[in-house]
């Protein structure tokens, strides 16, 4: 576990902004390759590692998808050496000002989110949170050099180092959706030690906070039989404690809406009591606004389901988690895994399955 607190750590302080993954892809095939029979890339940039079953082929197969790409910045103008800049991703641009960033120009160069003071801002920003058209980022360098290294579309990613806090907790960004590339892997390792009938890919997707194209295109070249979106939720925390919001430490959850096969959701739910691993209901009574959507309905489409893990102050740099959600969701998979059928697919009907509760 020492290990992949450390690869995750490793992932979290890397950009990765959605459409530009590869520095995290690198780091993510580094952990999955041991773990696999095959690696590869597909042609939009989406990591496929592939762990062979025991059944007699043709195998039936589980994708576990994970996305790998990050929210940031794009510079969109430069005013007097002040960078100017859009998202990408989803920005709440109150946690902007005073934020570390990287800008990735012709060379890597530091730079902080600023705001003019509040007296000299348009009446109508004066006294609240400012829109993101009056931010800045200010690079500290001369007009002459900013003009000869940074370029309209270069990006800007979040450059917050991960924090540890009590309660086996980690603080930073990207934890969202990099900490499901943690816990897919920590299922891998636990199915070098399990016998599973099913092939099982391992998929680190790419642009699912802008295109969800990995989610579409990576089912579509892989075929599988089931699809299993793994992404974060959201956490109970400071003014989030209704229905739509889940604990933190208290399990992974089990998604119930449109996005989630009833029957693949009752084969989770099963296997978490049999083994009385902790886990939440999570009810998502539309799009999921995740990867599962684009699994679901691509090609023929597919049955999907999918895990979350509690995170809280999503689309921040201090972004929560806690480990044993983590560790928690990467067993339910691999537990769930070994305990697929060879017929299982012969079973499921969408309709057949009741919510007991």
């Amino acid at each position: 576990m020492t290990e992949l607190k450390e690869t995750l750590k490793q992932l979290i302080s890397l950009p990765g902004l959605s459409g530009y993954e590869a520095p995290a892809r690198e780091v993510i095939r580094a952990a999955w390759e041991p773990l696999v029979d095959e690696i590869s890339v597909s042609p939009i940039g989406s990591l496929h590692a592939l762990r062979r079953g025991t059944g007699t082929e043709p195998r039936p197969s589980i994708l576990l998808a994970a996305h790998m790409d990050a929210i940031g910045l794009m510079v969109t103008g430069i005013t007097d050496g002040l960078l100017r800049f859009t998202q990408v991703g989803g920005v709440d641009p109150r946690i902007l000002p005073g934020l570390r960033v990287t800008v990735h120009s012709r060379r890597d160069i530091p730079g902080l989110v600023v705001q003019p003071p509040d007296y000299l801002l348009d009446p109508s920003q004066r006294g609240k949170s400012v829109a993101m058209d009056h931010l800045f980022i200010d690079t500290g360098l001369e007009e002459d050099e900013v003009n000869e290294l940074v370029r309209i579309g270069d990006l800007a990613s979040f450059a917050q180092e991960p924090l540890e806090l009590s309660g086996k907790t980690i603080v930073g960004h990207s934890l969202d959706n990099r900490i499901s590339v943690a816990a897919i892997t920590y299922c891998l390792q636990e199915l070098q030690h399990m016998v599973h009938t099913w092939d099982v890919w391992a998929v680190a997707t790419v642009q699912e906070e802008e295109t969800l194209g990995g989610g579409l295109t990576s089912p579509f070249e892989i075929n599988p039989t089931v699809a299993i979106a793994i992404d974060v939720t959201f956490a109970k925390g400071p003014g989030a404690n209704d229905w739509r919001t889940v604990g933190l430490s208290k399990g992974p959850t089990l998604a119930w809406g449109p996005n989630a096969h009833p029957y693949i959701h009752k084969k989770f739910l099963d296997v978490a009591e049999q083994l009385e691993i902790p886990y939440q209901k999570e009810y998502v009574p539309r799009h999921s606004g995740t990867d599962a959507y684009a699994m679901q309905v691509v090609a023929g489409g597919f049955p999907t389901m999918v895990i979350g893990i509690p995170l809280r102050y999503m689309h921040t740099p201090v972004e929560m988690i806690a480990l044993k959600d983590m560790e928690r969701a990467g067993r339910l998979l691999a537990e769930t895994i070994v305990r697929l059928e060879v017929d299982f697919m012969e079973k499921i009907t969408w309709d057949e399955v009741k919510d007991e509760e």
